[in-house]
C-alpha cells in the first residue's frame, strides 16, 4: 500500500496541472498512516502546511489532534489525513473548481489505494467534493452517510474543520465545540466496530 501512494506522490510532486503549482513552496499529500479503517480528507493546505508538507499541521492541526487524543486516536496509528487538493491556494482562499478537478486523481488514488470504511470530509469544500449538493456543514455534520463507488462504499461522515471550532470558542452544550465533541464519540464508536 505504502508503495502505491509513494507512487501517486513522486507524481503529484511534478505536478503542473492548474496555477497553483507556481507558488506552492511545498505539495501537502499526507500525513498518518495508511489505514484501512478511517481517513480524513480536509480542504486545502494553509501557509504551515505549505512550509511543512504536511497536513494540519498549525493550530487547526493541532486542535485536531487533541480531538483524536480525547477519544485515543491519532494519526501516527490510526489514521490516514489528507486534503482535497495538494498546493495552497493563495491566501488561503477557497479552492477553484478547476483545482480541485486538476487534484482529484491524487485524491482518488489514496481512496483506492486505502479503501477506507470511514471517511471524514472536514469542512465545506471536502464535503462539496465528495457529497456534491448534499447541504452546509452545519446541517449535515455529524450524520453518517453511505458512500457509492467512488469512494468504495465507505461511511462518510462531515465535521466542523477545526479552524471554525477555533473562531468558535464556546463549549456551550450545542456550540460548535460542543457538537464536535458528540461528533468524535460516535466516530470512535463506529470506528470500534471496524
Amino acid at each position: 500500500m505504502q508503495d502505491q501512494l509513494d507512487k501517486i506522490k513522486e507524481k503529484c510532486l511534478k505536478c503542473e496541472k492548474c496555477q497553483l503549482c507556481n507558488s506552492r513552496t511545498n505539495i501537502v499529500f499526507s500525513d498518518g498512516i495508511p489505514n484501512k479503517k478511517l481517513m480524513l480528507i480536509g480542504e486545502a493546505p494553509g501557509f504551515y502546511e505549505d512550509q511543512q508538507g504536511k497536513p494540519f499541521v498549525g493550530k487547526a492541526g493541532q486542535l485536531l489532534d487533541k480531538i483524536f487524543a480525547s477519544v485515543g486516536l491519532n494519526r501516527k496509528e490510526h489514521v490516514y489525513i489528507c486534503n482535497t487538493i495538494k498546493c495552497r491556494p493563495p491566501e488561503n482562499r477557497n479552492p477553484l473548481p478547476e483545482e480541485k478537478e486538476a487534484c482529484w486523481e491524487y485524491l482518488k488514488a489514496q481512496i483506492d489505494i486505502i479503501k477506507p470504511k470511514i471517511i471524514l470530509l472536514c469542512g465545506n469544500v471536502a464535503v462539496q467534493s465528495i457529497l456534491p449538493n448534499i447541504g452546509g456543514i452545519t446541517k449535515i455534520r455529524g450524520k453518517w452517510f453511505q458512500g457509492n463507488d467512488t469512494v468504495h462504499g465507505a461511511k462518510l461522515m462531515p465535521i466542523f474543520h477545526p479552524s471554525y471550532l477555533l473562531r468558535n470558542d464556546s463549549r456551550e452544550k450545542g456550540s460548535p465545540k460542543w457538537l464536535m465533541w458528540q461528533d468524535i464519540q460516535e466516530i470512535k464508536r463506529e470506528y470500534d466496530l471496524i
